[in-house]
């Protein structure tokens, strides 16, 4: 059984960081695309990073410059390191593979910036 456990959210001041963790079992994840998504309440799903098998890695826009993705592999874990936060990054934030269309989802982490 494949599972995704996200932890490492919490509330913090605009301008701070916060360092996302996505531990995963079942499943060597490392030769998948994965990625980091968020939920702001009453808004879409969106994708915010990604990263290949090869470890390559994209970006939204809004995010670019001030979000790192990372995995280790002998850890199967991936990382979202999150800097200069916004309160507009306030959101669920949920790892998930393979791209680009997850099928393994985790549970989800709350991210609150406050102004």
């Amino acid at each position: 059984q494949v599972q995704l456990v996200e932890s490492g959210g919490g509330l913090v001041q605009a301008g701070g960081s916060l360092r996302l963790f996505c531990e995963v079992s079942g499943r060597t994840f490392s030769r998948y695309a994965s990625g980091w998504f968020r939920q702001a309440p009453g808004k879409e799903r969106e994708s915010v990073a990604q990263i290949t098998w090869s470890g390559t890695t994209h970006y939204a826009d809004s995010v670019k410059g001030r979000f790192t993705i990372s995995r280790d592999n002998a850890k199967n874990t991936m990382y979202l390191q999150m800097n200069s936060l916004k309160p507009e990054d306030t959101a669920v934030y949920y790892c998930a593979f393979p791209l680009p269309t997850p099928t393994y989802w985790g549970q989800g982490t709350q991210v609150t910036v406050s102004s």
